[in-house]
């Protein structure tokens, strides 16, 4: 199977260690997924959050870009809602004149974080989203004010650098027309959201016009894996994912907790059920079963692309989890001196 994969990083904390050594480990899974024919890589946009130290993804990008030469890094995403548009624009427009036709621009609505910290950000209002990504794409260059604007003399610079190919975030697949009529790609967070992907990419599909950026849809199906292996070790390590996401659903936020803190746990009833929900929408596995199930999920929405997150406790063992679906899947390394365009993933 031809099926195109990606890696989402939350740079994942976890517990023993520090959010600034995994800050610093980032750059290492970045040059892992370049040498293992990985299509791209993203960094999320959380704040507050004991268990992720993904906070600043343009950073992030920079980082992981001059460390990389083939390898796309881009944004899974930035919350817009949180920062100017303008802003936004400049960052990734200067990215863009640093590492030439390899950043992405993946943009969500969510504020990526609880009440306080939204405050603290002087974040917007959610609803606000359609004005601010209509800013934002004045800002391109893609929808320029009109003549006589009062901003239509400001210029967001480097001016001649070109904004990234963008990406809108879905969850629930609200945004998916709004993607769509805007000639943008699709990206869906199957790795937490028990929505069906299929129906936010067939109306994706539907509503697409054809853009700047992109000639034809292209979606890419979020899922979280873990892969060890033997299925004994892959559920030992997914452990971790299990009481990371109650204690994220109960808002009690802290580092990824060990697979042995985990498996001492004593889950509540409604716990138990919250366990199993988060079950039906992970890949826990063998190379062989895991590989097996990430095609089902593919094959069940028709995705262009495989964006794959690890939330595994031990650095080396989320390392070897990505090494081993590449291996799986038998991805080929990109040769040296070329990148990968936006939509190669589905030509």
């Amino acid at each position: 199977m031809n099926l195109p994969l990606s890696v989402l990083d939350l740079v994942p904390v976890s517990s023993g260690g520090s959010a600034a050594a995994s800050v610093h480990r980032s750059g290492e899974l970045a040059q892992l997924a370049e040498r293992l024919g990985y299509r791209r890589l993203w960094y999320a946009e959380h704040h507050g959050m004991p268990s992720v130290a993904s906070a600043a993804p343009e950073v992030l990008i920079a980082h992981a870009a001059a460390l990389t030469r083939r390898l796309r890094i881009g944004s899974g995403g930035v919350m817009l809602p949180n920062h100017a548009p303008l802003r936004v624009a400049e960052a990734f427009r200067t990215l863009s004149a640093l590492y030439p036709d390899r950043i992405d621009l993946g943009l969500g609505r969510a504020p990526g974080s609880d009440v306080q910290a939204s405050r603290a950000l002087r974040a917007f209002d959610g609803e606000q989203f359609p004005q601010l990504l209509s800013e934002l794409l004045t800002w391109s260059g893609v929808t320029p004010l009109p003549d006589g604007h009062p901003m239509s003399a400001l210029k967001a610079m480097p001016d001649d650098a070109p904004l990234p190919p963008i990406y809108m975030l879905g969850s629930s697949g609200a945004s998916a027309q709004m993607a769509g009529a805007a000639g943008m790609g699709y990206s869906f967070a199957s790795h937490f959201s028990p929505t069906p992907a299929a129906p936010a990419f067939e109306a994706y599909r539907q509503a697409f016009v054809p853009s700047a950026q992109f000639e034809r849809p292209h979606t890419i199906l979020g899922v979280s894996a873990v892969c060890a292996p033997t299925e004994e070790e892959a559920q030992f390590l997914a452990a971790t994912m299990d009481l990371a996401w109650v204690r994220i659903r109960s808002g009690r936020f802290a580092p990824l907790p060990s697979p042995e803190e985990a498996l001492r746990y004593a889950y509540s009833d409604a716990e138990q059920a919250l366990v199993r929900g988060f079950r039906r929408l992970v890949v826990v596995g063998t190379p062989a079963s895991v590989r097996e199930q990430i095609a089902a999920k593919a094959e069940a929405c028709e995705a262009d692309e495989v964006m794959i997150t690890s939330n595994i406790h031990s650095h080396a063992a989320r390392l070897r989890s990505y090494q081993l679906v590449a291996e799986a899947f038998g991805l080929v390394p990109q040769a040296a001196g070329t990148s990968a365009s936006p939509q190669d993933a589905s030509v």
